[in-house]
């Protein structure tokens, strides 16, 4: 497999945009200072192509656009995983008004079909589907001076997206074995929708 890793600033480069426009599938993820998009920016954004190449781009504080980055993540025939999407495909459409499409959850996937357990966390994913342990040391950290990242941190970012590609080939065969697969493309269907609720503060609007 060919790996390889990059740090960009603002955006993707012209030369990784083409390098990942040629791929079916992505993976992505993002890091923030905290889980409110309102209140909390966006400091990294994540991707990894099939092959195991990572890029990380920096997004700097007030900015409000990364022209590559939308084009590749709105590009209708690629498919972007995410592990909860919902919050990722938030943030990006908050700060940098990037509307994800389309999409697969392997948090949405895992409660489809791993039903046999509670945990759906990436670290309990990779665990039983990869017998991978990963650190999650970095996770709560501090990742608003992102030119200044430890190594450990960009360990961490990386991680989060170069186990997406076969987590994802994974669940989608046991969403097929399971019966599930309609159910789930129904499930990520209905992402943007909820990321619009998201946005605009609505709470339990389904409930009674």
């Amino acid at each position: 497999m060919e790996t390889g890793f990059e740090i960009c600033d603002r955006d993707l480069s012209d030369d990784l945009l083409s390098r990942y426009m040629q791929a079916s599938v992505i993976a992505c993820d993002t890091e923030t200072m905290g889980l409110n998009p309102h209140r909390d920016r966006l400091c990294l954004v994540q991707l990894s192509d099939p092959s195991g190449y990572v890029s990380v781009v920096r997004v700097q504080q007030g900015q409000q656009e990364a022209p590559n980055l939308k084009q590749l993540l709105e590009a209708s025939g690629i498919l972007k995983l995410f592990h909860f999407a919902r919050f990722d495909m938030a943030t990006l459409r908050h700060h940098l008004g990037i509307v994800v499409n389309p999409v697969f959850c392997s948090k949405i996937a895992s409660k489809l079909v791993r039903t046999y357990s509670p945990r759906h966390g990436l670290k309990e994913l990779v665990k039983e589907l990869e017998g991978i342990e990963l650190d999650k040391t970095a996770q709560s950290s501090d990742w608003g001076n992102a030119m200044n990242l430890s190594d450990e941190q960009l360990r961490y970012a990386a991680n989060d997206v170069l186990y997406l590609h076969s987590i994802h080939k994974t669940l989608v065969g046991m969403l097929e074995r399971e019966g599930r697969t309609e159910l789930a493309q129904e499930c990520f269907a209905c992402l943007p929708t909820f990321v619009s609720l998201d946005l605009l503060q609505y709470n339990g609007i389904f409930e009674h």
